[in-house]
This record gives structure tokens, sequence and C-alpha cells, in this order.
């Protein structure tokens, strides 16, 4: 880290986790980001615990390495399967100085308040879902919740290949959102356990009774990230305020500038990633 500015980093299996990196941006504009998608891999939520773990350990050290005393997992799979991993073995051993924080208790910690009859749908990759972390974590927090999972499989390769905006993406949306509404008549908040999903949220909307609300992670993760850094001046004050963003990906730079101005609504030009062995 000698010589490096430091920066937050913001990482993801694929492009979903820019829409959180848009949002944090907005909210904390001053900080400096890095933002690494590891799209040679994406994506992540079918893959093992251990695979998930792998990869997204390789990938926050290369971070670290970055220079990023902080980095947010902004995918839900990577935090479902890897972040305890993460900051249970590998922080306090070998990078007693570093934080990495996920998507699902910031969630977690607040979805109760968004719905009245105490029955909420979280919709996400088969990976988060099949992990049970969202029942488990908002548990804690709303133990008189009911919460009603729905895996949603199609939904990450349609909008990875800019389907999303097409026909072809309408029959996977309504499949979905039906197999979850089926599951409770009471249902009056879903959530977006993905980051790719909001791309879908006017198709999602288009399938759904008008008093359910739809959630999605962006200003959540934003809002609770403000709230940490306040808490955490140890942590804040090594990051470089220059407001300076940087995209890093492992995959093809071209198509990864060509997507992700889709998920930012802005042009960027992108990096290669090298890994650090």
């Amino acid at each position: 880290m000698d010589n490096k500015v430091s920066s937050i980093g913001v990482f993801d299996s694929g492009f979903g986790g820019l829409t959180v990196f848009k949002s944090i941006a907005e909210k904390l504009p001053q900080y400096n980001y890095i933002y690494l998608g590891d799209n040679a891999r994406s994506p992540y939520g079918d893959h093992s615990f251990e695979t998930v773990y792998q990869y997204t350990l390789e990938c926050v050290e290369w971070l670290f390495e970055h220079g990023c005393p902080l980095v947010i997992l902004a995918c839900n799979t990577a935090s479902a399967k890897a972040l305890r991993s993460i900051q249970q073995l590998d922080l306090p051993k070998r990078y007693p100085n570093h934080r990495v924080l996920g998507v699902i208790r910031p969630t977690a910690e607040i979805i109760g308040d968004f719905t009245k009859t105490q029955n909420i749908g979280v919709m996400g990759t088969r990976g988060t879902i099949n992990s049970n972390s969202y029942p488990i974590e908002i548990s804690h927090f709303f133990p008189t919740l009911k919460v009603h999972q729905q895996s949603c499989p199609m939904w990450v390769p349609i909008i990875e290949n800019g389907e999303h905006l097409g026909e072809g993406a309408d029959f996977f949306v309504k499949k979905y959102v039906q197999q979850l509404l089926e599951k409770s008549p009471d249902i009056d908040c879903i959530l977006l356990a993905c980051t790719h999903y909001p791309l879908l949220i006017p198709k999602i909307k288009e399938q759904l009774p008008k008093q359910i609300q739809v959630l999605s992670q962006g200003e959540i993760v934003a809002n609770s990230l403000a709230d940490y850094l306040e808490r955490h001046p140890e942590i804040e004050q090594k990051v470089a305020k220059q407001a300076k963003k940087t995209f890093y990906t492992s995959g093809d730079i071209n198509t990864f500038n060509a997507h992700a101005s889709v998920f930012l609504g802005e042009e960027i030009e992108a990096q290669k990633m090298i890994a650090n062995h």
C-alpha cells in the first residue's frame, strides 16, 4: 500500500455492483473509489460456497494491494457465501487493519420498516437464496417477519447480455414474480437481493399489484456506508478525498465499458485487472 493513494474498494462478480457503486458515489462523492468487476468468472450465483469464497478473497486481496483499506462486497452472492469467512478467518490473521462489508446486513437491518403485513418477498440468484442468508439475517432484527424467497436464475444472464429491455425478458420476469406471489397473498414488499435486478424494475412493477413496494439495495447500502464511516474515523481518515473513480475488470475491457455505461448512465474507461500473483 506504500505510495498508493487510498480508495474505497467496491467489488462485484460482474456489472450489478455498479448499481450500488452509483448510489454510494452519489451519496459520498468526495472519496476515491476503485470498482472491480470479476467479469471473466461471472456469474457467481451457481458456484459452490468454496469457489465463491476463493474468487471473492482473491479480488478482495487485489483491492487491498491497490490501496483499499475498506472493501464493499456489492454482490449478494459474495456477501452470502464469502463475507463471514473473510471477516472471521482472513482479516484477523492477515489484514487486521482492513475492513470488508457486505450488502445483506444493511438491508436486513431496515427491511422490516417497509412492510405492514409482516410478509416480504426476496428475489435473488440461486446462490443467495440457497444460502438462506436473508431469512437468517432478517430474523435477528425482525423475528416476526415472514420471508418468502424466489430464485431467478435467468435474470442475471438476461441483463448481462443486454436483453433486459427486450420482450425476451418479459417471460422470465413474469414467471418468477408469479412464482413468488403464489407463496403468499400477504407480500407487500419485495427486496431485489441481487444488484443486477434494478435494471428490471420497470418490468417487475408491470407484473405487480400497485400496493407492493419494490426495494433495491443501492440507497440502503450507501446510507449504511455513510453511517459506518462516521462511526469509524480510523478507516474514514485513511481514504483520499479527490473524488476519483477508477474501474477495473478481469474480463474484456470494451465489453465492460459498454455494459457499465448502461448501469451507471455515464461513459467510463476501465482498466484490465492484472492478478497479484
